[in-house]
This record gives C-alpha cells, structure tokens and sequence, in this order.
C-alpha cells in the first residue's frame, strides 16, 4: 500500500524509550525486558514514510542514549529527524508497558523530560514550503504549559499553504492536574480532526459522529475510530462509514497512529472517502498483529486487492498473525 504524493508531513510531539516485558507473567515480575521506542506522533511519520510519504518528526530527546536510540530508530525508518533537538540537561522520557489483548497498562516516566520543554517557535527552524500536512495530538498539551502553547501557535497560526490534524489521544493520566476543556478548542481550529469513539465520551461527552460535528463546527473532516466495529468520517453533513476488518489481535497499543497515519497518506493522495477509511484500517491491522507500536507492514498482496475490494470480501476478510 503506497501513496505516492507531492509534499511531506511534519509531525510533531514526544517520544520515549519503551520497556516491554519479554517473557510472560505480571510486571512486576519480569527479568527481561525489550527496548523499543514509542509516541504517537513519531509513530506517524514512521507510518508515512512506509506509505511512500515524505515525513519528518520535530521534538525534543535528552543527550543520553535513550535519546540516541530514539533518533536512530525513528530515522531508520525513514523519517527526517535533522529538526530534533538533543537537549544537554534533561533526560529522554521512558515508558513501561505489559503486553496484553485486551489493553496494555503504562506507566509513564516522562516528567522533565526534554519534549516537555517544547515551547512556541519549535517549528521556526523547519522548512514549511513543501509541507502539505503538520500532524500533532492532545497528548503533547498535557506535558507543560509551553507545550500547550506550542500547540496553540501550530493551530491558530498562519497556515501557509498546509493543513493542520489533530489526533485526541486522550491520555487520562497526563491530565490529573491540567484541564482537559482546551482539547476542545484545540480540536476545532484543526482542518483533520482524528478521534476514538470512547476517548471523545470521556473527554466531550459523547463519541457520536452527529454529535462530534455539532461540538466541532469548524475541522473540514472528522474521522470517529470505532474500535472493532468501524470508523465513520463526517465532511460537511455527510457521513462515511467503514467496517473495521476483522483481526486477531496481540496487542492494540499504536493501532490508533497506525489508524492516523493510513487515513492520512490517502487522505493527501485525494482519495475518496471510503478508501481513506480502509486505508487506515488496513494499516492498524498491521500493528494489531505485533506487539510492537509500529508492526511490519502487511504485504502488497494483502491491502492491494481489499483496498478496492467489493464489500462482501472486505468483511469476509480476516487477517492473523504470520508463523
């Protein structure tokens, strides 16, 4: 699955080293430990650039190896990261997380961390001209209130030719001691609004599509994940809505970036809106079956055919883990 445009991504927002556990049994527990990499954001432009997208990612890491680790791995995968400060004085953030079906627990080390000194001129430095997207998420106005800030000037500023999306990633954790009202506002000064059905009950009081559109007037697309069952966009008072495919799944954590990043690259392409849809499912598929927040990407032979499939063979497929 390719889509090959004119233009890039900049995504913007944390990433931090990832400590899964690499034998079963509860965290607590566990001897061995596998270093990966997650954020949200990062996970996007890793996602777009397998896409056939060009993509880079703006943050922050401390000069330690966690953070060296980080850029390795996100520019290993074909991501700009020339625009990523390393930070001399504060550290990489770290998250731990135990593997599981049914939802992964986090615990989150990412106080002081270096993206959390983000502030508003972080994009200053970075060549807009052949830009057509900036990528950013509510997780990012949770860290600090400079980020917040950051977050409000790539939202509200010019645009200059590029559209703006905005992923809620509703992190309740991050919030306690921060109002999560300013999601809202956030959201609606987006062009690309992509939200979970059950995130944005929890946060705006309601995850239906009509619903969301009356709460965000202005965002031109509104895509609503559904979680097993589907994903509906709302364009003008016109709805869409996609059936998810049908996956076994090992672990869901970085389905939803994944989700982000499909819909994204078929949504620059100028792809119809169903096919948008499917694009991002079929990409989330792909981690659904890894444990990894970004999983290899399904094969050619796989999303060719069910991208334009009719609909009876889109929801007779069911997709499982390679042996």
């Amino acid at each position: 699955m390719r889509f090959e445009q004119a233009g890039g991504v900049v995504c913007l927002g944390e990433t931090m080293v990832v400590m899964v556990p690499a034998e079963p049994g509860p965290a607590h527990g566990v001897r061995h430990w596998s270093r990966a990499i997650g954020g949200a954001e990062s996970n996007v432009a890793c996602h777009l650039a397998r896409l056939g997208v060009t993509s880079s990612w703006v943050s922050a890491v401390g000069a330690d190896a966690f953070g060296r680790a980080v850029l390795d791995e996100v520019g290993g995968a074909g991501v700009d990261v020339s625009a990523v400060h390393v930070d001399p004085d504060r550290p990489t953030g770290l998250y731990v997380k135990e593997a599981d079906a049914s939802g992964s627990p986090v615990r989150y080390y990412r106080r002081g961390s270096a993206a959390s000194a983000l502030g508003p001129g972080a994009l200053d430095g970075v060549d807009l001209a052949d830009v057509r997207l900036v990528h950013v998420s509510g997780i990012t106005a949770a860290l600090s209130d400079s980020c917040l800030a950051l977050l409000r000037e790539v939202l509200t500023g010019p645009r200059d030719g590029h559209l703006v999306s905005f992923d809620l990633n509703w992190r309740p954790a991050l919030w306690r001691d921060r109002d999560p009202a300013v999601l809202r506002e956030l959201a609606n000064a987006a062009d690309v609004v992509l939200a979970g059905a059950d995130e944005a009950e929890a946060v705006w009081g309601t995850g239906d599509p009509h619903e969301l559109r009356a709460l965000l007037p202005d965002p031109a697309s509104i895509v609503v994940k559904q979680g097993e069952r589907g994903a509906t966009l709302v364009e003008g008072d016109v709805h869409t809505y996609q059936p998810a495919l049908r996956v076994d799944v090992v672990e869901p954590v970085g389905a939803g970036d994944a989700f982000a990043a499909g819909y994204l690259a078929a949504h620059l392409a100028g792809n119809p809106p169903a096919r948008r849809l499917r694009a991002g499912h079929l990409q989330a598929a792909a981690v659904l079956l890894t444990t990894e927040d970004v999983g290899r990407p399904l094969p050619a032979a796989v999303t060719g055919p069910l991208l334009d499939a009719d609909g009876p063979t889109w929801a007779a497929a069911h997709l499982r883990e390679s042996p």
